[in-house]
């Protein structure tokens, strides 16, 4: 059987890139929120690593509903899924999610970049400041509305691969757990990388801020990914062999142990450890660190994809 060509096969690398910019985008505007709340408040507009997660989350879910949209049997009937909703279809609830998260995104990020956008509008468009001014009454009720629909979002990544009872591996209910905690590593991950290429401090509070709730959540996903492993191989029949044969032997098994457990979990587990233990944060640590979480969640999303399409019940 080939890695990535299998009579089983329904889904393929396209919906893996979209399943991973989709979390990135919500891991991005999570921790953009904690970032400001809990250690930036009014200034936020001014960290480098805010500034890094407002650029990459738009352009990221973008990226993949375009993706998505090209990716169908007919893209030019796509805007037929948001006129015609069905509320039985994993694929249609998913597309109100995405699109109602970046109404909040959007808002929230107006309301953050408030000061900036406002003292340019002023000479010019004296309206958008006042539409400024009375989109900043709602902070609250943003700001908490696009958490909401963040984590519904990270967690749609799994529950549209989970809602298809013929794969035994992807039909598991943490699969949408363990997406919404990969999701939010690769935001908190493109977050801090943006952030160092943006000029943001390396030794920064933003940078120790981020990898005291990172190393929580990467044990988080070991924890779930242990789970998730243990369920299928508990269950027996169809549902062991499906696990067995994503980490057994072969290609899919050395992007498992070595690809997503060991570079995209513990080396950056590993990492996070060092820096915290030392107190000093370097550009090449944080860098290297956070480009090795993106790339274990970006083979977390293919492996999940491709190998739990090659056993069905």
């Amino acid at each position: 059987m080939s890695a990535f060509h299998f009579d089983s096969l329904v889904w393929h690398w396209p919906i893996a890139i979209y399943l991973f910019l989709a979390g990135v985008s919500a891991g991005a505007m999570f921790f953009a929120v904690l970032l400001k709340h809990a250690c930036l408040k009014d200034q936020a507009y001014r960290s480098g690593f805010v500034q890094a997660a407002c650029i990459v989350a738009p352009i990221a879910v973008l990226a993949g509903l375009g993706i998505l949209v090209l990716d169908l049997t007919k893209p030019f009937e796509f805007w037929k899924i948001l006129v015609f909703y069905n509320p039985t279809s994993v694929m249609s609830i998913g597309v109100v999610v995405l699109m109602i998260y970046q109404v909040f995104m959007y808002a929230w990020i107006a309301i953050t970049f408030r000061k900036p956008i406002e003292d340019w509008c002023r000479p010019r468009f004296a309206f958008i400041t006042k539409l400024s001014e009375k989109l900043a009454r709602y902070e609250a009720s943003v700001t908490g509305l696009l958490i909401i629909f963040s984590v519904a979002l990270g967690a749609y990544t799994g529950f549209l691969l989970s809602a298809q009872p013929r794969f035994p591996m992807l039909n598991n209910p943490v699969l949408p757990l363990l997406f919404l905690a990969s999701g939010l590593s690769s935001g908190s991950a493109a977050s801090l990388l943006g952030g160092v290429l943006l000029n943001g401090n390396p030794n920064g509070k933003e940078v120790h801020f981020i990898h005291r709730v990172e190393i929580p959540l990467i044990l988080g996903e070991i924890v779930l990914m242990f789970t998730f492993f243990a369920g299928l191989i508990l269950s027996g029949g169809q549902s062991k062999m499906a696990a067995f044969t994503a980490i057994g032997e072969g290609f899919w098994g050395w992007v498992f142990w070595f690809g997503i457990m060991g570079l995209g979990l513990s080396a950056p587990l590993a990492m996070n450890l060092f820096m915290t233990a030392t107190s000093k944060r370097t550009f090449s640590y944080v860098a290297g660190t956070a480009c090795l979480s993106l790339l274990g969640v970006i083979l977390l999303r293919n492996f999940i994809l491709y190998t739990g399409q090659m056993t069905i019940s």
